[in-house]
């Protein structure tokens, strides 16, 4: 039911989807219990749905009762915990509530770093979601640096060519854009558009 309500989620068939969360959600918290890592899973798929519907006020009780699981089932510094804390300080910096977002961001990049390591590829995901929030303040400075680490882990874990790499190359470019450094975007944006036509150039064709 889970990957069915994915799929249609990722059509657009959020009306279809819903039940099927929903469905999900009562089998795991009857069969697993309440407080059952799988149960937080599905808090934070249906969550995600209403994040991408814009119902941010159904999401947010949600991803906090999947944080608060990942916690006390997995403990404060596992990275399932810090996937949860990731998803609440998105939900957060889409609706501009930056300060809470923040710690968030900060405390699971700690876990990242303790628990995968400085240059896994999730620590790279949580610095990217970090450089994002400073970006969105007008913090350039500090958004910067943490772009610029996201892609060379992404550079080295995943390749110089992998559509990651190719997402940090675009961030860091718009980042550039919006400070009016077009000369140092321009490079960055034809390395990404070049991987991105070799990895999807076929499926277009």
């Amino acid at each position: 039911m889970s990957n069915l309500a994915q799929l249609y989620q990722a059509q657009g068939r959020y009306s279809e989807a819903e039940p099927l969360y929903q469905r999900a959600l009562t089998i795991r918290e009857e069969q697993l219990g309440a407080m059952h890592p799988h149960t937080a899973n599905s808090l934070n798929n249906q969550a995600a749905l209403y994040v991408y519907q814009g119902r941010y006020g159904e999401a947010e009780p949600l991803l906090q009762r999947a944080l608060a699981i990942a916690e006390e089932q997995l403990g404060a510094n596992h990275p399932h915990t810090a996937q949860s804390l990731n998803n609440l300080a998105m939900l957060y910096q889409e609706q501009g509530r930056y300060l809470e977002a923040e710690p968030l961001y900060q405390r699971a990049l700690s876990i990242y770093e303790k628990q995968l390591g400085t240059n896994h590829p999730d620590t790279a995901t949580c610095l990217n979601n970090q450089a994002q929030l400073h970006q969105d303040q007008g913090r350039y400075s500090e958004a910067e640096p943490l772009y610029q680490q996201a892609l060379a882990i992404r550079e080295e874990q995943l390749g110089a060519n992998h559509p990651h790499t190719a997402t940090s190359l675009n961030n860091l470019a718009l980042l550039y854009v919006e400070q009016g450094r077009s000369q140092e975007a321009e490079p960055l944006l034809r390395r990404a558009a070049r991987i991105a036509l070799a990895s999807l150039g076929a499926s277009i064709l």
